[in-house]
């Protein structure tokens, strides 16, 4: 007697169409996240759209917009990635409705809308408030090192930018000549498709000459008006101001700058065990439920810096989400202490938690009386159990969040480039964690295991 199996006839042709409501369980990532796309208001992307019908018929937005989300939430960001996985994978093809862009049109619809799309953040933000999930008394601010799409050995001086310029100018003032004397009077002037091109070898390194010399022009700037103020001070006190002058800036030093000629707006910055990355410097404020209240993706190499903007920009977020509860504490590590930034913090009526030394430092901070005041105030409370154990929560509010970004997900590194586009990329991934985190909460209010590698998100 033969075994009974399955028939596995894969010239069988379909009897009845197929209902992609068949293909997904109920509970599945893509419905929740084409039903959230539902909620939003996607006018913003319309309105770039011809409204008389002419022209090639364009995809969906709203389904679009739902494609880069759902791809961006579970680790897919590669335009050809995507339209592989819309020929390839079934939720892929449930969002498409079986159909598959490709991934020039995924990557310009992504560019040509890439503040609406970062801007998707603040209505995901919404709808975690909306479901709960969005408490403030408590919320703490983080940063990581992403590179950029950048390599560093494409980091090179002012000198040899310049001089590469120069050559490429001469070459192109060469064929210019030889074309008019092959030519005459017809068009001989044209410089060569490589040399006009804005996307060009030279048009990127001559925007890369320009930065090193505003650099350089901004540091003098700072140099005299720092010396015009000191001059003020000491004409109203009538005495030499203490401290030793401003030394000015090397004109040498213009030589020596360096910049990255692929992504010129990536910084070389060092992580804590020494590696360095060429990158960015992302930051986030996180909620208790791990819901990121706040990204912002900055050029400085200083965490400092970002207190009082982050914890503004978090506010900001939390209003026009519709959140009218004001944060209460913000945790944050040591790399944050920053007394005026404290102060500004504290001046919204929201308390800080930094610790005042920074592990990462090899001597104490030095400390004015006013300085001083507040470290004491800080210290007192982190002296005491419950401050202790209420500083702790700040690991488990906002580093998973980082961990889940980079390793689960796989987001260790912007695809774009350019300060104003990581930022919206950052953004984007900030939403759509929003989402992951939002869809869990669905399937654990339901008693639904978490499928796959998602349930290991925290």
């Amino acid at each position: 007697m033969a075994p009974n199996f399955l028939l596995c006839d894969r010239d069988q042709e379909l009897l009845l169409p197929p209902n992609l409501r068949e293909w997904l369980p109920e509970d599945h990532l893509a419905w929740f996240v084409l039903d959230a796309v539902e909620e939003m208001d996607l006018s913003t992307f319309s309105g770039a759209y011809r409204e008389d019908g002419w022209g090639r018929a364009a995809f969906d937005p709203q389904m679009m917009v739902a494609l880069l989300l759902y791809s961006y939430a579970v680790g897919e960001r590669s335009s050809r990635g995507i339209e592989r996985r819309c020929r390839e994978d079934i939720a892929f093809r449930v969002i498409t409705a079986n159909r598959i862009p490709d991934h020039a049109t995924i990557a310009r619809f992504r560019a040509r809308h890439e503040q609406a799309l970062a801007d998707t953040f603040a209505q995901v933000l919404a709808l975690c408030a909306q479901a709960g999930l969005v408490s403030v008394g408590l919320v703490a601010l983080d940063g990581s090192l992403l590179a950029g799409n950048a390599s560093p050995e494409a980091t090179r001086s002012y000198a040899s930018i310049r001089e590469e310029v120069e050559r490429m100018l001469t070459e192109a003032a060469h064929a210019d000549a030889a074309e008019d004397e092959r030519l005459g009077e017809a068009r001989g002037d044209e410089l060569p498709p490589e040399l006009v091109d804005a996307r060009s070898r030279r048009e990127r390194l001559r925007r890369c000459k320009e930065q090193l010399e505003q650099a350089q022009a901004d540091e003098e700037a700072a140099y005299q008006a720092n010396l015009a103020w000191r001059g003020a001070w000491e004409a109203e006190h009538g005495r030499r101001l203490a401290g030793r002058k401003p030394t000015p800036p090397d004109p040498a030093a213009l030589a020596r700058r360096k910049i990255n000629t692929t992504d010129p707006d990536t910084r070389l910055m060092k992580r804590a065990g020494g590696k360095s990355v060429q990158g960015y410097n992302a930051q986030v404020v996180a909620s208790p439920e791990q819901v990121i209240l706040a990204a912002q993706v900055t050029q400085s190499h200083n965490d400092a810096d970002q207190l009082a903007p982050m914890v503004t920009l978090a506010a900001d977020m939390l209003r026009e989400a519709g959140v009218r509860e004001p944060i209460g504490i913000v945790l944050a590590d040591g790399g944050y202490w920053n007394s005026p930034g404290i102060s500004e913090v504290r001046g919204q009526g929201i308390d800080v938690l930094i610790p005042t030394q920074d592990r990462r430092r090899t001597t104490p901070r030095k400390l004015s009386p006013r300085q001083g005041e507040e470290a004491q105030s800080i210290e007192a409370v982190l002296s005491k159990p419950e401050g202790q154990a209420l500083y702790r929560r700040r690991q488990q509010i906002v580093e998973p969040v980082f961990a889940h970004t980079k390793f689960i997900r796989r987001t260790d590194r912007f695809l774009r480039r350019g300060l104003a586009a990581c930022q919206a990329e950052w953004q984007l991934i900030a939403a759509t964690h929003n989402l992951l985190k939002l869809w869990r909460a669905g399937l654990a209010q339901a008693g639904t295991a978490i499928p796959g590698p998602l349930a290991l998100a925290g």
